[in-house]
């Protein structure tokens, strides 16, 4: 398996809005394998394609970690959103800050599954919060989009200046 170096700001493929995906093939899943073995290598809960430099329009994601409850997530679309409220987020392509944003605590997800059959899912709390985080991926978004421009100016600076102190 390969494991694929995280795409980080300011990187413009960060802002793509991805290409459904038609084929289901074998190099989909590898591609998929390598997804999941590139997430848990970056210690993330969720990974979209164009985290790693690709546009399509799929994500992977574990929130738990045990790789027991794993989701791939094609062609998604979110249908139903709950409630929301202000939830803590990051983001592997946001390296070394986070923020509070707000999030739906439930969604409903309409997606194709790794050999293409449709499915539906309900999901709550960190579930729901990483479908949207990892859709909006897809749709060229990122979390810190969410923030008032002061919030998101103060959070790159931050980011930049780890990132200086990281290369010196």
């Amino acid at each position: 398996m390969t494991i694929h170096s995280i795409v980080t700001l300011p990187d413009r493929r960060l802002r793509v809005n991805t290409k459904k995906i038609t084929t289901f093939d074998e190099p989909l899943q590898v591609l998929i394998a390598d997804m999941f073995d590139s997430m848990y290598a970056a210690h993330g809960v969720g990974l979209a394609a164009t985290q790693i430099g690709l546009d399509l329009r799929i994500a992977v994601i574990d929130v738990e970690g045990d790789k027991k409850n794993q989701y791939v997530l094609i062609n998604p679309e979110v249908t139903m959103i709950g409630e929301v409220v202000n939830m803590h987020e990051g983001c592997l392509s946001v390296p070394h800050v986070s923020a509070e944003v707000k999030r739906a605590t439930r969604v409903k997800l309409k997606a194709l599954d790794r050999h293409g059959k449709p499915y539906e899912l309900e999901a709550s709390d960190l579930l729901a919060e990483c479908i949207q985080h990892e859709v909006d991926h897809l749709n060229g978004k990122l979390y810190i989009d969410l923030l008032s421009p002061l919030k998101r100016d103060r959070l790159l600076k931050k980011m930049d200046k780890v990132q200086r102190s990281e290369n010196m």
